[in-house]
């Protein structure tokens, strides 16, 4: 079991009679006992291993079981949408936009956008899946990392915005022609989502013996998403992107620690809340169904108090890494690239400035994209990975937020 900490606990109540104080284990080659740490070394044994039974001896495996990051691929709308089409739909323009935001384009799903009015662009019409860009990316991930999608063990598919209330992922995983039909889900978790995913792929593989995880960050926000408020319209875009977080020997272990976190009061900053249908009491004074059966529910647009998310995001997201850094023994001087969720370039700029890490090893697509939610981490670490930026070996801290208010962080080597 993984805490928000990074620190992984096991109920092993034979080894723990054998091995005393009791242990846990952090992340995959530590233990921990009585605030003392140590190395294990990757063997099929441990120490005292040789007292135990052979079904015994195996219970530590853990230790011996890292993953890493080897595949990664995106996918984009083909409708872009720039600062300058924004302003013949409501009262703005290119430099009011990009001065606040770093913002100049974005990719969005056409023909998805409802209530507005038919005098407005006719730029919003075609059709588009969210789906499609979701399995895009992972063909791609899957060519890069070169394994076979019959070999995928698990699609984990972070979004907020499916195209099914009942979870996008299996029909990816549908998409992909995977034969021997692995587990497929959704993680919701908005713009924290992919960070999430991260982890989760890392204990399916740890502590579940999983060979190959595909974590697929996509969201399609431009559906929810008031285009009569300058606010908000301005932000979001739609897009894809993955990776395969594959099982190796722990000394290749490639995710070094996390950090997670959730704060509901946050929620009133940052929404998109079902709306409640006015109608008349379900029941009647004499028991009889009175406004029944109920109107369809809908979501409501996307609500937020830029001010606050800004400051919420600025205090949390340093701290988160500054957590996660601690954990993994490093700090920000070494690590490669810092790679943010891409909300606002000033966020980026600031929490680059409290880390102390120069603009020259931040990693933003802000500009092209827009606030992609879920995609915008994955979406950003292809197009550094594709161009040469960032190459194996590479270490890189990644941090998600939002989500009313959710908040992550994780430490991570490429390839």
């Amino acid at each position: 079991m993984a805490n928000a900490s990074g620190l992984y606990t096991a109920t092993l109540p034979t080894v723990r009679r054998r091995f005393t104080p009791s242990t846990g284990i952090y992340r995959s080659g530590f233990w921990f006992s009585e605030g003392v740490s140590k190395r294990i070394m990757c063997s099929s044994t441990v120490e005292g291993a040789d007292k135990l039974s052979s079904s015994e001896s195996r219970v530590p495996r853990l230790v011996s079981r890292g993953c890493k990051l080897v595949g990664c691929g995106s996918a984009v709308p083909g409708l872009q949408i720039s600062n300058d089409d924004l302003s013949k739909i409501v009262d703005t323009n290119d430099e009011w936009i990009s001065v606040r935001t770093g913002i100049r384009n974005r990719r969005v799903l056409s023909g998805q956008i409802a209530g507005l009015p038919e005098t407005y662009p006719s730029f919003f019409t075609g059709k588009d899946s969210l789906t499609s860009l979701a399995a895009e990316a992972a063909k791609k991930a899957l060519e890069m990392a070169e394994v076979d999608p019959d070999d995928v063990d698990l699609v984990l598919m972070c979004t907020s915005t499916p195209e099914d209330l009942f979870g996008s992922a299996p029909q990816i995983q549908k998409t992909l022609g995977c034969k021997n039909n692995p587990l497929a889900y959704d993680i919701t978790a908005a713009c924290s989502g992919f960070v999430l995913g991260l982890v989760s792929a890392a204990c399916y593989i740890r502590g579940g013996g999983f060979k190959n995880v595909l974590v697929i960050g996509a969201d399609a926000l431009s559906r929810y998403v008031d285009w009569t408020d300058r606010g908000s319209c301005i932000l979001f875009g739609d897009g894809a992107g993955a990776v395969l977080v594959q099982a190796c020997d722990c000394e290749d272990d490639g995710l070094f620690a996390f950090d997670l976190h959730s704060d509901g009061e946050g929620q009133r900053h940052l929404r998109a809340t079902i709306m409640q249908n006015e109608v008349d009491h379900v029941l009647g004074t004499n028991g009889s169904a009175v406004g029944f059966p109920p109107k369809n529910s809908s979501y409501s647009c996307i609500q937020m108090n830029g001010k606050e998310v800004f400051r919420f995001a600025v205090r949390v997201v340093p701290q988160s890494i500054e957590y996660a850094l601690e954990k993994a023994g490093l700090t920000s001087s070494n690590i490669d690239w810092l790679l943010l969720h891409q909300a606002n370039q000033r966020i980026i700029d600031a929490v680059a400035t409290r880390l102390e890490v120069p603009s020259e090893r931040v990693l933003s697509n802000l500009a092209n994209y827009g606030n992609t939610s879920a995609a915008s981490i994955p979406l950003a670490l292809d197009e550094a990975v594709r161009s040469g930026k960032v190459q194996a070996g590479h270490t890189i801290a990644a941090a998600g937020f939002g989500a009313g208010l959710t908040w992550g962080s994780a430490i991570v080597r490429w390839g």
